[in-house]
């Protein structure tokens, strides 16, 4: 008898693959090319204010007819650097099943900090509903109990209230102030710091598919040290 084939899965190729978050309505998943024309179009329906910008980097102010080719190649840019030392997972966000946004998180060399930050982003119309707090308080979940993280961090313009309210109701402590340009002005950065005993759980979270991305970080047996 021959020996047996080995079966190469989708999660040995890239191990976010089969992860899935779920709390409530709420599921995160990877983003894979099939949500990718979904989320262009949440993103051309708007995401923030015309005279806002939340984001440290203003992608947002792409013109409309480039936001496909930017989106798609942002992300297939980050799937392919996924590495040890350069951890970058963005999940795509659905409540009842309908795309509503992103929700992310990165960490250099994670499997040695056990730091990561997280970013997020909701269309417009989906906003001031609790989902930005829900999904942030799922994807922190998953990182406090399943990826073994000892701290997560993240950060906001000072004049984004919409963030920073949503990092205290997490449980997010603040951290130093940044003096960054933003669209060529001063802008001030507020960073924030989650330890795990500070995270303010909402709805149950229930994550499968994480155990190939600890196995790539080598993280060992969930628990372990």
């Amino acid at each position: 008898m021959g020996e047996a084939r080995a079966m190469t899965s989708t999660s040995d190729l890239w191990p976010p693959a089969g992860l899935v978050v779920r709390s409530g309505d709420l599921t995160l998943t990877p983003i894979v090319d099939d949500d990718l024309p979904g989320l262009v179009d949440l993103v051309l329906s708007g995401v923030h204010e015309p005279e806002r910008q939340p984001f440290a980097t203003p992608w947002t102010r792409t013109p409309p007819e480039q936001v496909p080719a930017m989106f798609a190649a942002h992300h297939w840019s980050e799937r392919a650097s996924f590495a040890v030392d350069h951890v970058s997972v963005d999940l795509a966000v659905r409540r009842g099943g309908e795309l509503v946004g992103t929700q992310g998180f990165a960490g250099g060399a994670y499997a040695i900090t056990r730091t990561a930050e997280t970013g997020s982003w909701l269309a417009q119309r989906f906003q001031g509903q609790g989902i930005g707090t829900r999904m942030r308080q799922a994807v922190c979940t998953l990182l406090f109990d399943h990826l073994d993280a000892a701290e997560v961090t993240s950060a906001a313009w000072s004049d984004n209230p919409a963030s920073l309210a949503v990092s205290r109701k997490v449980g997010y402590r603040p951290g130093d102030l940044a003096r960054k340009v933003r669209e060529g002005a001063l802008a001030l950065e507020q960073r924030l710091v989650l330890a795990p005993e500070d995270l303010v759980r909402g709805d149950l979270v229930v994550v499968t598919g994480a155990e190939p991305l600890r196995a790539f970080l080598g993280l060992g047996q969930p628990g372990s040290a």
